[in-house]
């Protein structure tokens, strides 16, 4: 079964989702408007949203104040992506060009910056001070991850909860926003809210661990950016924090500390580095920390009223790591 299979269930909410965030009717810059519709039609699974919207099936809201946290969350998606391109300073995202590619610096973040305030726009017609607080709370903790991300490149190696810190930031808590604001939304009982956060929290762990893992073992077709990108960046995953682990004498490791501030020499330690760790038996242990990961995302729904909904949220944490793209 596809993830757009899984989705029939709230197909037409999707569609009424992609109507909302391509309608840049509002928006009177025009550069700025067409950049919006590029980064809205680039594709993406449209996950976080996706993960509201099939909560909001399981206690259900008023339909367009649902419609409205829906895009809200996939619009602070977006937005961070933009900021993510420019710390990165990534040339493609999904293929295509980002907007650091094309738009000077400052232009880029303050197009970041509009996108947050439209995803601030859209949480504020759901009328709901706990979603409002819990979007703002969710805000904070990704800006703070992009400064996480921009000060701690890899000038020592990071523990393990440096890294977890991280990918809470950069993806697991718009996955807890999602599932935690949705239930309080349609009124859930607190300790389903509970649940659902912590749904989201551990859904969006395994996914970015995923993530991290499909950098080293999928092509560059299918990463739509080079393999090893992060590495190359300066970003250390958990693939490499096990290898180091498993391996913490390596050669291609200390040269990678050796020849940080060696731009050329640095590229190609970290091109060496990236295929150790292809060939190692990190890969699977990271692939068993995100399954277990899953495993805590699914254990989270099981105590909650059996719907349909519920069943497509675990299959959706299941499947996220056995993803190939």
């Amino acid at each position: 079964m596809t993830t757009q299979d899984r989705f029939t269930l709230i197909r037409p909410d999707l569609d009424r989702l992609e109507a909302k965030l391509r309608d840049v009717s509002d928006v009177t810059y025009p550069p700025l408007a067409t950049v919006i519709t590029q980064l809205v039609s680039a594709g993406g699974k449209r996950l976080r949203p996706a993960v509201a919207l099939l909560v909001n099936q399981m206690y259900p809201a008023d339909a367009e104040r649902a419609l409205s946290l829906a895009a809200a969350v996939e619009m602070l998606h977006t937005a961070s992506l933009v900021h993510d391109d420019f710390i990165d300073e990534a040339a493609l995202r999904r293929g295509h060009p980002t907007v650091n590619a094309v738009w000077s610096p400052i232009a880029t973040v303050r197009a970041g910056d509009y996108m947050f305030g439209r995803a601030a726009s859209y949480v504020a017609e759901t009328e709901n001070p706990e979603v409002v607080r819990l979007f703002a709370d969710t805000l904070q903790v990704i800006v703070a991850g992009e400064l996480r991300q921009l000060f701690n490149r890899a000038e020592t190696l990071p523990t393990r909860d440096d890294y977890y810190a991280r990918i809470y930031g950069k993806t697991a808590a718009l996955f807890a926003l999602a599932a935690q604001a949705a239930a309080a939304l349609g009124d859930a009982p607190a300790e389903s809210v509970g649940r659902l956060r912590d749904y989201g929290y551990h859904f969006g762990m395994a996914f970015q661990v995923m993530d991290d893992i499909l950098d080293f073992t999928a092509d560059e077709k299918t990463l739509g950016k080079p393999v090893g990108g992060d590495l190359r960046e300066g970003i250390v995953t958990l693939p490499v924090l096990i290898y180091a682990e498993q391996t913490p004498d390596a050669p291609a490791l200390r040269r990678l500390w050796e020849y940080r501030a060696d731009g050329v020499n640095r590229l190609a330690a970290a091109d060496e580095v990236v295929a150790a760790v292809r060939d190692s038996a990190a890969i699977e242990a990271a692939r068993a920390e995100a399954r277990a990961m899953a495993a805590r995302a699914e254990a989270a729904l099981a105590a909650l009223p059996a719907a349909p909904a519920r069943d497509i949220l675990a299959d959706l944490a299941a499947t996220a790591v056995s993803r190939q793209d």
